[in-house]
């Protein structure tokens, strides 16, 4: 499957879920033009007891295992990986430099797949939480979030 077709998968298993997320990270750059690519597709959503279970049934529905996984300061994020491809989603609750679920929903873009969408973060924001991550592979990433944000100002 390619990026595109996941992406319309994933798409569709959301709306059919009403799962309520919103892509950020390098996927959700790559979307707004960034020449990057990635091998994980990132969310983030609301922690709540609707959500795990929406995740649980997500990860059977796409064939992948759901991880739970303790980050460094005490926050927890949720992979997929699927069990027959490389494919892996995470999604996080708290994404470093990320204001609110609402603000980041209400900045971001619907991306259409196919006859459904997703919800992609601002790279204004995607910039912001890279900066605020302040690990080495995003900091490499930075300035080429920077010249394309600057690029696509320019009228």
């Amino acid at each position: 499957m390619n990026e595109k077709s996941h992406l319309e998968h994933i798409a569709k298993l959301f709306a059919e879920l009403q799962l309520d997320a919103v892509m950020i990270g390098s996927a959700a750059a790559a979307l707004h033009g960034v020449p990057f690519t990635t091998l994980d597709v990132d969310f983030m959503l609301r922690q709540t007891d609707e959500n795990y279970r929406k995740l649980a049934a997500l990860a059977q529905r796409m064939n992948c295992r759901l991880i739970e996984m303790k980050l460094f300061d005490n926050k927890y994020m949720y992979r997929l990986m699927h069990r027959a491809e490389p494919f892996v989603m995470d999604f996080l609750f708290a994404p470093a430099g990320i204001e609110s679920f609402e603000v980041l929903k209400e900045n971001g873009k619907d991306f259409s797949f196919g006859e459904y969408r997703l919800r992609v973060a601002a790279l204004e924001d995607v910039l912001t939480s890279k900066r605020a991550a302040g690990r080495p592979k995003d900091m490499a990433f930075i300035p080429i979030l920077e010249k394309t944000l600057n690029e696509k100002r320019k009228p």
